[in-house]
């Protein structure tokens, strides 16, 4: 199966990642067979808004729409912004999230071996924060409501429909896991603050009906966000799987990221019925552009994240073969203290990924 991939490598350090994302795959692509993977680039982006005033052109939105995945490098320049004050990269993930239907953020947790924790609870962490993509704070993108340059009001929305199809996705997740590190339970947790909001607490009423499907099989658990905050640092190995609202599992990300290592370790995927998009959750962090020191292990984990998807869809055992392999190499790369300088590391970015091509060879053999 040949698999068409639309790559936005994006500003900053986006080229270089994407770059060694791709090599990683293109390794695994060789050494399991059975699949090939054509990326083909296309623009968008800040950059390119300053080159030609356009940040999304159509004939980049249609090889998204009409490709089998979407592979995302870091967007963004800080400086580039629109009339509002907000950035422009924004009208590509947010366009892509709300068009192509990308209802479900997934950003895995997991601290590898190597890797330093500011926890002195060192257990092993792995979890998965599960975000509600299309709804929530976020619906107000490009909307909202302003007053005479006085007053300025974003809405919160949640349907229905998109809680039910957010907290589905996440029972049948934490169904295909291990279930937490304490004690190998599948349980899905609900974030919210439905003590005070009604569409939060609508959004547990919703959580409450859909896990009764799963009743026996996956256990319900509970938590307001500013809790959450605490017990996600304190005891990090009672969560297995958490589904939010848009915002909150925007924050509870980043704050997972920290425990693992930082933003360079995080993934993500922007996952639909028939579209996906994965991308690093990081930024495209300008200042260190082109200085060849960048993290490239999210962007590598993105990848293998997309090929279980593939897999997934298409029913194609070699490319889950390849994101396993691809997950092997990068626990025995970062276990043997190959890690970049923001893990403390001296490896560049693409000896990084020169290394797990090298542990994805000996693991194969």
């Amino acid at each position: 199966m040949n698999f068409q991939i639309t790559t936005l490598p994006g500003d900053g350090i986006g080229p270089e990642i994407v770059k060694e994302g791709i090599k990683v795959m293109k390794a695994a692509e060789k050494i399991v067979s059975g699949f090939t993977l054509d990326f083909q680039h296309f623009d968008a982006g800040a950059g390119h808004y300053v080159k030609t005033g356009n940040v999304f052109p159509d004939l980049s939105y249609k090889a998204c729409q009409e490709s089998h995945a979407i592979f995302l490098g870091s967007m963004g320049i800080p400086e580039v912004v629109e009339k509002d004050g907000t950035e422009v990269q924004g009208q590509v993930i947010l366009r892509l999230r709300f068009e192509l239907d990308l209802f479900a953020g997934v950003r895995p947790v997991r601290l590898y071996p190597g890797v330093k924790t500011p926890l002195e609870n060192k257990q092993d962490i792995d979890f998965v924060i599960v975000r509600e993509n299309t709804e929530g704070l976020f619906s107000s993108f490009r909307g909202g409501s302003e007053i005479v340059n006085e007053v300025v009001a974003d809405t919160m929305m949640i349907s229905r429909k998109g809680t039910e199809k957010i907290t589905d996705y996440a029972f049948q997740l934490a169904e295909k896991r291990q279930g937490r590190v304490l004690d190998g339970k599948k349980i899905v947790t609900c974030c919210d603050k439905s003590n005070v909001f009604k569409s939060l607490a609508f959004f547990r009423k919703i959580y409450d009906e859909i896990a009764e499907k799963y009743e026996g099989a996956v256990g319900k658990d509970y938590a307001y966000m500013d809790a959450m905050t605490l017990w996600m640092v304190q005891k990090p190995q009672h969560y297995d799987v958490i589904v939010s609202e848009n915002m909150f599992g925007d924050i509870l990300s980043d704050l997972a990221a920290a425990l693992v290592g930082g933003m360079g370790m995080a993934p993500s995927g922007d996952i639909g019925y028939r579209h996906a998009m994965f991308q690093p959750a990081h930024g495209s962090a300008p200042s260190i552009a082109g200085k060849g020191i960048a993290n490239p292990v999210a962007t590598i984990l993105s990848g293998s994240m997309m090929l279980k998807w593939l897999a997934d869809q298409h029913q194609h055992q070699e490319a889950r073969e390849a994101a396993r392999l691809i997950e092997k190499a990068v626990a025995a790369t970062l276990g043997q203290g190959i890690q970049t300088s923001d893990l403390g590391g001296t490896y560049t970015t693409a000896d990084f990924g020169h290394a797990v091509v090298s542990q994805m060879e000996k693991i194969s053999v």
